[in-house]
């Protein structure tokens, strides 16, 4: 397997950010499924707040993945995983996700982390994870999180079924069943000062 580095973004990952977003879209149109759209600005504060995770060979982008908050920080969603194709089949996206999943579990040890999907390297990554499948009514219901759905081209199953279900499959870590995560000390560090306001 390549050397390639799976690490907590910050503000000088911020030039990858365009191709990121022309990876994900790329990525949707050939599975023919929707994704919810970000800007450049969204996924920049997610690396300049550490909720973000990179996958770099080189200077060369290889991954990504972020981190959302929902409901008073009750739920937390690890979103947008991604995988350049020049580095699919490789184990990348297990690799982030489990970065990405202890960076959700350190930040809000009590919020239960939730995963809309209809991948089933996902589905199995989440399994693995300790994710259990869960009807819609599980997950939050913070209207900002269900707006992100607007872009999937199977919203009106989300809109007829008055979003009880769709094509997606959740699923939902329940911190309250497992054992508390481990995250290096510098990122732990980072994590301390930007809840401080010391770091932009």
């Amino acid at each position: 397997m390549k050397e390639i580095e799976v690490m907590v973004a910050d503000a000088t990952h911020e030039k990858y950010v365009d191709t990121i977003l022309e990876t994900i879209t790329e990525a949707a149109k050939v599975r023919g499924t929707g994704i919810a759209k970000r800007t450049h600005e969204y996924l920049t504060t997610k690396m300049r707040e550490a909720k973000a995770v990179i996958a770099l060979d080189g200077d060369k982008f290889a991954g990504f993945s972020y981190i959302e908050t929902w409901g008073n920080k009750q739920y937390v969603t690890t979103s947008g995983l991604i995988v350049h194709p020049d580095y699919r089949g490789l184990g990348l996206a297990k690799r982030i996700k489990d970065m990405t999943f202890t960076l959700a579990r350190i930040r809000w040890p009590k919020a239960k982390i939730f995963s809309l999907t209809s991948g089933a390297a996902v589905m199995q990554m989440n399994t693995q994870l300790g994710y259990k499948p869960v009807t819609f009514a599980d997950l939050t219901d913070d209207e900002a999180f269900w707006r992100g759905c607007e872009g999937c081209v199977n919203v009106d199953v989300l809109k007829r079924t008055e979003r009880k279900y769709c094509i997606c499959t959740g699923m939902l870590f329940d911190p309250e069943e497992h054992l508390p995560a481990k995250i290096p000390n510098e990122v732990l560090e980072r994590i301390k000062k930007l809840e401080a306001g010391q770091e932009s």
